[in-house]
């Protein structure tokens, strides 16, 4: 009988990886060689993971182990732990349970006396599998406690520093001023202040060699970010993004009231006065346009030469939609552009198309009703969560002011804690009034009445429903038509 024996070392054994009782990779190799040999089974290969975690799924010589067996090389994989083939439950029955015997493969491990050729032993596996899972939850849970700890204490803990600031090597979590960057950083903010645009500011860069936050070309979106992160007037503003899942890296935004804002956490490269002056202009500067025409294809047409997000402008009193990387430089994409009434009328035309050929109007009436519905409901939990919030913070108030005429508190600390009370209620309101007023929009609309005809106009919530992504081509020599390219999400 052939055996594969696997080998597996995380970070957190290498502390211990020349302990005598280690569970380091030699000793692993050791012990499971000896164990096949006393079996009398012909070791096949050795697959040795150096590095990786019990619950990471990428692993190279763990998925070379899947192949093999899956070809059916050797009959048995033994491990010293269950846990160090894998800590997910979830793979556990995947492959222990459920591949494994399809492909006649037996699993031992040595140290929790696991064996699939042992009915009994089952239950045992499954609870190994179980804590496992548990060990997994819970060390997810802590570490992000921790940084979350962090966070609320206003301690910067990205891997690298915002442009235009270093790590303090003195103080760990404190971010002190990158002298030259941070000179790019005022005149990006001074460029804009006195009116000259993001894009125009991102060339300007661009051409004097400037290179970008992420060593490459400064971009509009580059120049937007930096324009908008309240780091440079010395607040930190942390948690915009969570994880769905300890099981995955994919992340996900979080609303504003759940992020983890400081203030007056590090020295402030921008003041206050310019700070809200810029504010004030990219809160003019980014008023709809005319009709909000555009808006239903905000965040859904791309380039389709470079894959970039095509962007909004307007010419001769028309909207137009142009690939974001050639407002940098023509030279950076060949991609082209086209109208926003243009692209409408594609958009209805095709999908009159698909409409005639496998729907009728009222089923796409329907799926509008249905997804104003849902968002109906999620509207109504954020709104309550809110207002829930705010109540503590109106009980907060009321009990401030109740240590104010007991004089348990001074002067000094009763205005600055309500002035934070104040201006933490006020932004949890007026984010619960924009909840509320999308709400009653939403109620307007989406009576079966006011729907209006997909077939012949086109809005936000009908594109949200309807379109995936679109992808704008570049059109050809002598022709006017620009290719387009539309993936719907039915």
């Amino acid at each position: 009988m052939r055996a594969a024996i696997y080998c597996r070392l995380s970070e957190e054994d290498k502390g211990k990886a020349d302990g005598a009782d280690s569970g380091s990779i030699q000793n692993q190799k050791m012990l499971l060689t000896q164990y096949a040999d006393a079996q009398g089974w012909e070791i096949y290969d050795i697959y040795s993971d150096d590095d990786y975690a019990g619950a990471d799924r990428n692993r190279p010589e763990f998925n070379r182990l899947l192949r093999d067996a899956e070809a059916k090389r050797f009959g048995i994989v033994l491990c010293k732990t269950q846990s160090r083939f894998t800590r997910e439950l979830e793979l556990v029955e995947k492959y222990i349970h459920g591949l494994f015997p399809v492909w006649g493969i037996r699993f031992v491990s040595v140290a929790d006396n696991c064996d699939t050729d042992d009915p009994g032993n089952k239950k045992t596996r499954q609870i190994n599998g179980l804590v496992n899972e548990w060990y997994l939850e819970d060390m997810s849970e802590s570490i992000k406690s921790v940084l979350n700890s962090r966070r609320s204490l206003g301690l910067h803990i990205g891997s690298s520093a915002p442009y235009g600031y270093a790590k303090d090597p003195a103080q760990k979590g404190h971010l002190i001023i990158d002298e030259e960057k941070a000179f790019t950083v005022r005149e990006v903010f001074s460029l804009f202040a006195n009116g000259q645009g993001k894009t125009s500011i991102a060339r300007e860069l661009n051409a004097r060699g400037i290179p970008s936050p992420g060593g490459g070309l400064w971009q509009y979106a580059t120049i937007s970010r930096m324009l908008q992160n309240e780091v440079y007037i010395g607040h930190m503003v942390q948690g915009r993004y969570g994880s769905v899942s300890y099981k995955t890296k994919r992340n996900m935004p979080k609303p504003p009231e759940l992020w983890f804002r400081v203030e007056n956490t590090h020295e402030a490269i921008i003041d206050e006065k310019q700070w809200q002056t810029v504010q004030r202009l990219i809160s003019e500067k980014s008023r709809p346009f005319a009709g909000n025409k555009a808006g239903a294809f905000a965040g859904r047409v791309y380039c389709a030469c470079c894959g970039s997000p095509m962007r909004s402008a307007r010419s001769h009193g028309e909207s137009y939609l142009r690939c974001s990387r050639r407002y940098i430089s023509k030279a950076a994409c060949p991609g082209g552009f086209i109208s926003v009434k243009r692209l409408e009328h594609t958009v209805l035309c095709e999908l009159n198309r698909l409409a005639s050929e496998h729907l009728d109007a009222d089923m796409l009436k329907e799926r509008c009703i249905q997804c104003s519905s849902s968002r109906q409901i999620q509207l109504s939990k954020r709104i309550s969560k809110l207002q829930g919030r705010i109540d503590i913070y109106s009980e907060a108030m009321a009990k401030l002011y109740l240590h104010r005429a007991e004089g348990s508190i001074s002067e000094a600390d009763f205005s600055d804690t309500l002035k934070r009370i104040s201006s933490e209620k006020q932004r949890l309101m007026l984010s619960a009034a924009s909840g509320t007023a999308e709400l009653k929009q939403i109620g307007r609309s989406s009576t079966r009445e006011d729907i209006p005809v997909l077939l012949n106009a086109l809005d936000n919530a009908a594109a949200e429903t309807l379109i995936e992504r679109i992808y704008i081509g570049r059109r050809s020599t002598g022709s006017w038509e620009v290719p387009v390219e539309i993936h719907w999400s039915f």
